[in-house]
């Protein structure tokens, strides 16, 4: 085993969720992910929807307990000394799948080993483990101090609820049900007058609605500089609820920029141009409206992208008018208008 030191850090991650074109959803998961020399565990693992055991919507006690286990002051959890490193983001059941390893002690150091994927008990290194990952040895006080630290109440806050201000509120209605179905909690107002500063900071984006004037922006803006938080705000492109959804994802997005697997989306109207930094899962889907405010929608893209910047042609059928793209993977999502 390699005697060489990994650097283990931690830093805060969110699993985008969102309305999929074919009626399904993912949930919003905000969690705590491995950063390894730098560069998130996660990013290692190609094309893996997932999430760690540190998830900031759990209850208190097991957010709590999954730190003791990770210091190795318990048991471990499956046979032969194997720990969940991710797991699904919608159900945490094991039978979907979860990636796991051997964590012990050498000394004072704690080594990570044996990446696997595994689906009950028991792993088949032969047939399932990630060979081309770790060994990493961390040095105990780095890694101990990390892990602490989060237990010292120091973890990421996650802020999951959004202001939904406009004057349709039928549309606002739908996008605040469909932001909750996926994990997100959403209040409605025409604007942000008279509520306590308090308030204001609970909530992590605004989302103006296109009937908002620029007025009543600035207005809500200075309410919550006034409360002393700043939040992003989302100027909605289209009354689409998905569309609107994405967005709201896109505002609510944790970590740095090198720290997410889609950094980049542009588009024309022959082709989109998307930058990701590591090997992953992109779905490329567009959005138009038609000369009748009619939606129509499209899946344009589902393949697995390579790190770097990509050129995918777009049906100019697809993207005609007033059109919009939305790309995601597992953790990112980016919107952008479509350029003509």
């Amino acid at each position: 085993m390699s005697a060489e030191y990994a650097t283990f850090g931690l830093a805060p991650a969110t699993r985008a969720g969102g309305l999929l074109a074919n009626g399904d959803y993912q949930v919003h998961r905000d969690f705590v992910d491995f950063v390894v020399d730098g560069r998130p565990l996660l990013f290692r693992l190609s094309d893996l929807d997932a999430v760690s055991p540190l998830a900031s919507d759990v209850p208190p006690s097991l957010f709590t307990a999954q730190i003791h286990s990770l210091l190795l002051e318990t048991e471990a959890p499956l046979p032969a000394g194997r720990y969940i490193v991710y797991g699904c983001p919608e159900c945490e059941d094991l039978a979907c799948g979860a990636v796991t390893a051997v964590i012990e002690r050498d000394g004072e150091d704690v080594i990570w080993r044996d990446f696997a994927w595994q689906t009950d008990e028991h792993a088949d290194l032969d047939l399932n483990g990630y060979h081309g990952i770790g060994p990493f040895r961390f040095r105990g006080t780095e890694y101990r101090t990390a892990l602490t630290a989060l237990l010292d109440g120091h973890a990421p806050g996650a802020r999951r609820r959004v202001l939904l201000i406009g004057a349709r509120v039928a549309l606002l209605a739908r996008l605040a049900a469909a932001l909750r179905t996926i994990g997100i909690g959403a209040d409605i107002a025409h604007d942000a007058d008279g509520v306590p500063a308090d308030e204001l900071r609970g909530y992590g984006a605004v989302v103006f609605g296109r009937s908002v004037s620029d007025g009543e922006r600035a207005a809500v803006r200075h309410a919550f500089a006034t409360a002393g938080v700043d939040v992003p705000c989302v100027d909605g492109f289209a009354p689409v609820v998905p569309l609107l959804v994405a967005q709201t994802e896109q505002a609510l997005e944790r970590g740095a920029r090198d720290r997410r697997r889609l950094t980049e989306l542009t588009a024309t109207g022959d082709a989109a141009e998307l930058e990701v930094t590591s090997s992953c899962r992109v779905r490329l889907t567009a959005y138009r409206l038609d000369r009748l405010s009619r939606t129509h929608v499209q899946d344009l893209f589902d393949g697995v992208l390579e790190p770097g910047r990509h050129r995918v042609p777009l049906d100019g059928k697809a993207v005609k008018g007033e059109a919009y793209l939305v790309a995601r993977t597992g953790g990112t999502v980016r919107v952008t208008e479509v350029g003509r």
